[in-house]
């Protein structure tokens, strides 16, 4: 019996190291259906002016607290994205976008081109460039994008982002 629980304990320690963390980025690129691609390191995010934003209840999808950020300041997405263009001439067909943000897990949140630059929503969507007191390059799961007018705060909350891929509508 002691061999047992011997062996279970062990494959539970095991187990509980395997465990990934969260992975972080310190760049990202922007691809996809842009006439050229961008790249955005930890330096070039730090060039741009931050805002101080409200602290913001994290919640998961049914609206459950998991945490507050505390302390944020961040740069609008659209600020960041304004040289972007699109393989596209027609400032009529850009409705027809949608950006997929993608974390260094995987983890992907689809915007709508006008949801970002036609919106209220583009007035509210950051990219973090300090939280709970620590700068960008400090914090843990950087680069962040938050979305604090949200209802549920953590759907669109992408940690450790690592591409913006720029798509088309078929």
């Amino acid at each position: 019996m002691k061999r047992l629980y011997t062996l279970i304990l062990v494959f539970f320690s095991v187990t509980v190291l395997a465990q990934k963390s969260d992975v972080t980025s310190d760049s990202f690129i922007v691809t996809g259906l842009v006439k050229k691609e961008l790249v955005f390191s930890l330096a070039d995010i730090e060039k741009y002016t931050s805002n101080s934003i409200s602290d913001v209840t994290i919640t998961n999808h049914m609206g459950e607290p998991r945490g507050t950020a505390t302390k944020l300041t961040g740069i609008l997405v659209k600020d960041i994205l304004k040289d972007l263009e699109l393989q596209e001439q027609s400032p009529k067909l850009f409705s027809e976008f949608y950006l997929v943000f993608v974390a260094a897990d995987n983890y992907k949140v689809v915007y709508s081109w006008n949801e970002i630059f036609n919106s209220p929503t583009g007035d509210n969507l950051y990219l973090i460039t300090s939280r709970d007191g620590k700068m960008l390059k400090d914090m843990e799961e950087r680069i962040l994008t938050l979305t604090p007018t949200d209802f549920k705060t953590g759907r669109r909350h992408i940690k450790g982002l690592s591409k913006i891929i720029v798509e088309r509508v078929d």
